[in-house]
């Protein structure tokens, strides 16, 4: 008997759940999905976005401009990309954050 193949809709239908994951902890989907493009694709985004929030954390701590501007801005900016990405793996679509999702680390 042959392995059935696994199409691209089906392992986003399996691993929907570590797609969720891949944002708020990145190296889990890559432990338990290794084989999964779906859910190395989010490890990818969620890796982006931790990234990103390190970033703004760090130019958050600048006096001033980035107390008051960067940090707030950037906080929420990161927020609309976290929310973006986990509804972009429920629907199991793997469609690049804006402004971080077109590099790519994990490949």
């Amino acid at each position: 008997m042959s392995e059935i193949q696994r199409t691209p809709d089906r392992d986003a239908e399996e691993n929907m759940g570590l797609g969720i994951v891949a944002y708020i902890l990145f190296f889990i989907p890559l432990l338990a999905g290794k084989d999964s493009p779906f859910a190395r694709y989010h490890a990818n985004q969620g890796l982006l976005l931790l990234i990103l929030g390190i970033i703004v954390a760090i130019l958050g701590s600048i006096p001033i401009i980035g107390t008051f501007i960067i940090g707030p801005i950037g906080s929420l900016f990161v927020l609309a990309l976290f929310i973006l990405g986990v509804v972009n793996a429920v629907q199991k679509k793997r469609k690049p954050l804006p402004v971080i999702g077109g590099i790519q680390i994990i490949k």
